[in-house]
């Protein structure tokens, strides 16, 4: 199982600082993402100051953006970083793609797959001579002419993967892509009894299967060196947990364990404007939900205790720990994951 983290820095210099330190302390990959900076222009230092981890977005958004003018960016990172680039892609909600955005929103599962198709073809036209003549429901590509074409990738295009947690999003991300970010929102069980089986039906639509697949997961961990800070863990787990869980799109997640009204709950608490209803809403996970969504154990307890649970179907772990703690907190988990990848 290969470790990634995700990047904290936002300032050019910090971040090659970070990417270097990253690298030496045995991460395999370092993830930015899309919040309050770009998520592309954070990798172009990490790629350059680096020269084994994988580096990618975790996510983009797709749709405030196109297929051409991803696949330009994805094709110049894939070239700067010498292979190592990952375009993860998320489809984000509808009132950020229509009101932060400016962009149409509509139905996003078949509109992601034919982004990927899109882009797909348009890299077979830089890198392998072919005509671009896409043409889909969503997005239509037909022009390219030598000028506006970069050289083609030495190490071809990069890898693709999608965020999902439905299952029309799971699917598609098995029939068109090289790998898929389940939400930090998801638990063994989901995992296994729903994520899993609806990637290998679309794995087996595109003739491949789980071998030729990659699963990303970026989990909940509780760790800490004494109880202070294990206690504040499970306070700052307790509330992203409550959060994630007040959302309705991913009620299917608790509805599997028939915590359906914890979901309906929490709902209603996070529609309240007191400023501590977060934290009210933290106070109504228990501990069966918390080690259901989140892996609790000591630092060097806890790579043991995420091989167990995700072994044999998560090849690329990320810490999920939104709480404080020590930049060497998870070293002995990363020496274990690392010793049986």
């Amino acid at each position: 199982m290969k470790v990634d983290a995700m990047l904290q820095g936002t300032g050019l210099a910090e971040l090659a600082e970070e990417a270097r330190k990253r690298e030496d302390g045995g991460y395999d990959g370092l993830w930015s993402f899309e919040g309050p900076h770009d998520p592309f222009l954070p990798l172009v230092p990490v790629a350059e100051h680096t020269s084994r981890i994988a580096v990618g977005t975790a996510i983009a958004v797709a749709f405030a953006r196109n297929p051409m003018s991803t696949a330009y960016v994805a094709h110049d990172l894939q070239v700067h970083s010498q292979g190592r680039f990952l375009l993860g892609l998320g489809s984000q909600v509808r009132p950020h793609i229509e009101r932060r955005f400016a962009m149409t929103w509509s139905h996003p599962a078949p509109r992601m797959r034919e982004f990927v198709q899109a882009m797909r073809a348009i890299w077979a036209a830089w890198n392998d001579g072919e005509r671009l003549n896409f043409r889909g429901d969503f997005y239509s590509h037909t022009l390219m002419t030598p000028f506006f074409s970069p050289a083609p990738s030495p190490w071809g295009p990069p890898k693709v993967y999608i965020a999902a947690v439905g299952e029309h999003m799971t699917r598609a991300a098995g029939e068109v892509c090289d790998g898929v970010l389940p939400h930090g929102f998801t638990t063994e069980r989901y995992m296994r009894e729903v994520t899993v089986p609806i990637l290998q039906e679309g794995l087996t639509a595109s003739g491949r299967t789980l071998a030729d697949f990659s699963i990303s997961f970026s989990g909940l961990v509780v760790s800490g060196r004494n109880e202070e800070e294990i206690a504040a863990a499970t306070r700052g787990v307790k509330e992203q947990i409550a959060f994630y869980g007040s959302t309705p799109s991913y009620r299917k997640v608790l509805d599997l364990h028939g915590w359906g009204e914890l979901g309906v709950e929490l709902n209603r608490l996070s529609r309240g404007t007191d400023d501590a209803r977060w934290r009210q809403m933290g106070e109504l996970i228990d501990d069966d939900v918390l080690n259901a969504f989140a892996v609790v154990a000591e630092p060097d307890q806890l790579g043991p205790a995420l091989l167990k649970r995700f072994g044999d179907i998560v090849d690329r772990f990320t810490f999920y720990a939104p709480y404080q703690h020590a930049d060497d907190l998870f070293v002995p988990a990363i020496e274990k994951l690392r010793a049986a990848s």
